[in-house]
């Protein structure tokens, strides 16, 4: 019997870049984060994170960009950024009809990373 995964409850790849474009026009509206991104290729961006949430959820196409550590030294992200970040994944979730447990899920899996992005 397989398994069924978030990446697939969510509808796979086609939703997940729905959600992630939702959840950067939260990103891109809100100014205590919105500076992170003023020089990024937005469009690459996005399938960057979709790639990186897919695989997260157990997409099985494996993530080939850089480590969280990496892409995020130097940015010096604070808690406050994070929270705020997982606020619009939470919301762009929310937005698509992710039932709030699977959001829950998800903030959980997310939220496992902050030790791997803050203060870098």
């Amino acid at each position: 019997m397989q398994t069924i995964t978030l990446y697939d409850k969510l509808g796979a790849e086609k939703s997940i870049e729905k959600i992630v474009d939702d959840f950067y026009q939260y990103i891109l509206a809100d100014n205590t984060i919105n500076h992170f991104f003023t020089n990024t290729d937005m469009e690459k961006q996005r399938r960057h994170q979709t790639a990186f949430i897919s695989y997260a959820l157990g997409g099985s196409k494996p993530y080939t960009g850089r480590s969280m550590e990496k892409a995020h030294t130097g940015l010096n992200i604070q808690p406050e950024h994070t929270d705020a970040v997982l606020m619009h994944l939470s919301n762009a979730l929310a937005a698509h009809d992710v039932s709030p447990q699977q959001v829950s899920e998800i903030i959980t899996q997310v939220s496992q990373l902050r030790q791997t992005i803050e203060y870098k």
